[in-house]
């Protein structure tokens, strides 16, 4: 048996000068040594190794070879030397210490009646790559250390053959797994280059029959309970309905039942399992078929299908890469099939998966939350509630007076501001006087002019121009009064007890005014309005004298109830929706409540379904478009 490329040159320097050699005598060696270079099993290599091993050394009582058995990770006995039926269970401890201690073992064998040493056990472990495959132990006889040591030397020598075996093994498994990766990363790399799903289902197959020696490679999609083919390698178009392809179809429904791949020909239980695919393989004159689920988010949804005509089956080994394949494709396959479906598609696959995920097997979860979603509906179906009507509020006073200026003048005082208290009679705001004063001196001086000229006519009973003078001293005393008036409403006051809404005159001291213009505005403080937006959606359900509570942000853990006193036929818009003004009336008055104040509403409508309460809007907006809609 030949060593494989990959061996240390110091090995293999070591192996060539003192490797074993054709023995030139010896018909049990001779025979041993044709065994071991014609061995084409891995138990005659054993065998024959032992024998050899066991003929280079001198005195060898009896040998054991343990190698690691795979299926059970234990090591078992591989070679028994000089007879296969002799039980060499006693030389297992000195094995067991040689792997424990992963170096050579020397146990010398003492006689306790004669006090004296009648040989040795000797072990050495089989070590590659630091993964302990086996051990060799030998029992030997009496003999002087020297040789002893020559003996350990010769199994040392001797075990670079079972090292060789055990990389070439290694190499081959590693070489074998990455041709496979290689093989599975170009085919993926191949499916992901094209755009379209059947564009890519078609290059994965073409590529898969030529690389994997395949008569024919399909690719099938379940659709409504049974699978499709879509592509069929080397055919750009084939006709669903064909014996073949429906031949196909049934083989893909038979993996996507049983959910695992199916391999034909195949023995004992799986031969029933697989009947389409031995209908298919008699059909096609296939000699092989092998058929693996293509798989995503969890859930089968297609199969990729593989056929030979001629050559080999297929081996554990290709059966380990499809199933591979359909477990790398699946995933990269669905995403592009995916991507093509329209949003009608999409909107029946997603019901069809939440049916599946109620109705169906598995998803507790999802089951639960639909008993509850049920218990919810049914319970708002039946259940009665209270219906509100809620909206935006601003507080106003019930009366609201407004003070102006009297006349064009200027601002010379003004002790309050927006939000301050005052009562009947406190002082506003004073407007500059001067000008009025020097008027009303100048007219009584022309007043006494006139006067003392209508004494003088009076005097010399002048008529005409005793008219005319009166005349002039009436004209007087009208400007007088009129100037004695506006001296008056120079001071601007209070006209009742309340609050200042609105006006703030102290950064304006010497500024002009107009006359009329308001500088302030002033409420009450016992007695208010409420003034609330209505959605037009709801202006309907509101009448005068239904019930309601205001929520005030300034308050908002205090509810002021009110009445509905008016509903004006007035809507204002606001964010694109349209109000209703609605006025109500407080009933209780509080000391914090104050003018311009603003929270949110709700006005009693009646008892209602709840399920009403919370759909009737998307009821009503879906009538609307449907009459929308409508011819």
């Amino acid at each position: 048996m030949s060593s494989p490329p990959g061996i240390e040159r110091a090995l293999e320097a070591e192996r060539s000068a003192q490797q074993p050699h054709a023995p030139d005598g010896g018909d049990a060696e001779s025979a041993a040594w044709s065994t071991f270079v014609a061995a084409r099993s891995a138990d005659q290599f054993f065998v024959s190794w032992l024998a050899i091993l066991c003929a280079q050394i001198e005195q060898v009582l009896g040998a054991l070879l343990l190698t690691r058995s795979e299926q059970e990770n234990t090591f078992v006995p591989a070679a028994i030397w000089p007879d296969p039926a002799r039980d060499m269970a006693y030389l297992a401890p000195t094995a067991q210490r040689a792997l424990a201690e992963r170096q050579g073992i020397v146990e010398p064998i003492q006689i306790e009646a004669e006090r004296r040493l009648r040989g040795a056990r000797v072990a050495y472990p089989i070590e590659v790559a630091g993964s302990l495959h086996g051990a060799v132990v030998l029992e030997l006889g009496s003999r002087p250390d020297a040789e002893l040591q020559h003996a350990l030397r010769l199994i040392h020598w001797g075990a670079a053959w079972l090292v060789d075996l055990y990389r070439s093994r290694d190499y081959e498994q590693r070489q074998a797994t990455l041709d496979r990766l290689a093989l599975a990363t170009e085919v993926v790399a191949t499916a992901v280059q094209e755009h379209r799903f059947r564009a890519a289902a078609l290059a994965v197959a073409n590529d898969l029959s030529r690389r994997l020696d395949c008569e024919r490679v399909a690719i099938g999609v379940e659709r409504r309970g049974e699978c499709r083919v879509i592509a069929i390698s080397h055919t750009a178009t084939f006709d669903a309905k064909t014996s073949l392809a429906r031949r196909i179809g049934e083989a893909m429904d038979e993996t996507l039942d049983l959910g695992t791949t199916l391999v034909h020909p195949a023995s004992g239980d799986d031969a029933l399992l697989g009947a389409a695919h031995a209908g298919l393989a008699q059909d096609a004159a296939d000699i092989a078929i092998v058929s693996t689920p293509l798989a995503a988010h969890g859930q089968d949804w297609g199969v990729l299908m593989f056929e030979r005509t001629q050559g080999d089956p297929f081996d554990a080994p290709t059966v380990d890469l499809v199933r591979t394949l359909g477990l790398l494709l699946g995933p990269v396959l669905d995403l592009k099939r995916e991507n093509e479906r329209g949003i009608v598609r999409r909107a029946w696959d997603g019901s069809a998966a939440a049916t599946r995920a109620l109705f169906g097997p598995r998803h507790p979860g999802w089951k639960l939350l639909g008993i509850i979603a049920l218990a919810v509906v049914l319970f708002l179906s039946f259940a009665d509630g209270e219906h509100r009507v809620a909206a935006k509020t601003v507080v106003e006073g019930a009366v609201q007076r407004a003070a102006v200026a009297p006349f064009e003048g200027y601002i010379a005082e003004s002790p309050v501001r927006a939000g301050d208290v005052v009562k009947e009679g406190a002082l506003l705001a004073r407007l500059d006087d001067r000008d009025l004063l020097l008027e009303r001196t100048r007219w009584q001086a022309e007043r006494e002019q006139h006067l003392r000229k209508y004494r003088q006519a009076l005097a010399t009973r002048d008529r005409a121009s005793m008219n005319v003078l009166s005349a002039q001293v009436n004209q007087a005393d009208a400007q007088l009064e009129l100037i004695a008036e506006k001296l008056a409403r120079a001071r601007i006051t209070a006209p009742f007890d309340g609050v200042v809404v609105s006006g703030d005159l102290s950064q304006l001291l010497g500024t002009p005014v107009e006359q009329g213009k308001v500088l302030f505005e002033i409420a009450p403080l016992d007695a208010y309005r409420v003034i609330l937006q209505v959605d037009e959606r709801d202006i309907a359900h509101v009448e005068v004298g239904q019930k309601g509570e205001l929520a005030l942000s300034g308050i908002p853990s205090s509810r002021i109830p009110f009445s509905v006193a008016r509903v004006t036929p007035v809507s204002t818009s606001d964010e694109g929706r349209n109000y209703f003004r609605v006025e109500a009336q407080t009933e209780i008055a509080g000391e914090r409540l104050r003018p311009g104040m603003e929270g949110v509403g709700k006005i009693s409508i009646g008892e209602r379904r709840l399920i009403w309460i919370w759909t009737h809007h998307l009821v009503d907006w879906l009538r609307l478009t449907f009459w929308t809609w409508m011819p």
